[in-house]
């Protein structure tokens, strides 16, 4: 069978990040990813993980906690990681847009700092490095969020960047896509 998104957001993230590494959750949400991140990068890498809400935050550090696992967690916008993350390079970055499941739906990443905070990250992404967006677009905010990421992605350099879009596109009611941007 063929993948589901995250499953296979997962594995392009895989690909990327060695041992010892450099990964971002620029929307740490419930901390699956930022834990994924983890797994990945080793004992010895380094995992930046960020969200506005303190929900999220707690949440993923519980989850870090309870697995033994240790991320630098941020209360800070994705548009700001630039102003935290250390390393010149980073290997690859995890954007799940939307809102906090289980939370406040009136609380959405934007079009515009996600955008911010993809302009940022593209910059320090190492040649072949990856950055994969789950793009969740079946609200009002999401929807607006989706037209403009599309716009920005198709215009990125195919010299310099790859962008690729896994979606499944017989399912109803606006099913989440990836945005995968892959750095020549």
């Amino acid at each position: 069978m063929l993948p589901g998104i995250l499953e296979q957001a997962r594995t392009f993230l895989k690909e990327v990040i060695p041992e010892g590494g450099t990964a971002v959750d620029a929307t740490a949400g419930n901390g699956y990813d930022t834990l994924f991140l983890t797994g990945c990068t080793g004992p010895e890498g380094k995992v930046y993980s960020f969200d506005i809400q303190q929900q999220a935050v707690d949440n993923t550090a519980f989850r870090l906690k309870n697995a033994g696992a240790e991320a630098e967690i941020i209360v800070s916008g994705h548009e700001h990681a630039l102003h935290y993350i250390q390393e010149e390079v980073i290997d690859a970055a995890v954007f799940n847009l939307g809102y906090l499941p289980g939370s406040d739906k009136t609380v959405t990443t934007t079009p515009d700092t996600t955008i911010m905070a993809l302009e940022g990250l593209l910059k320090r992404l190492k040649k072949g490095g990856r950055i994969v967006l789950a793009v969740y677009h079946g609200h009002t905010e999401g929807k607006v969020e989706k037209d403009r990421l599309l716009a920005f992605s198709e215009a990125l350099s195919q010299k310099k960047f790859q962008v690729l879009q896994y979606q499944f596109i017989n399912q109803k009611n606006s099913p989440p896509f990836l945005l995968i941007i892959e750095k020549k």
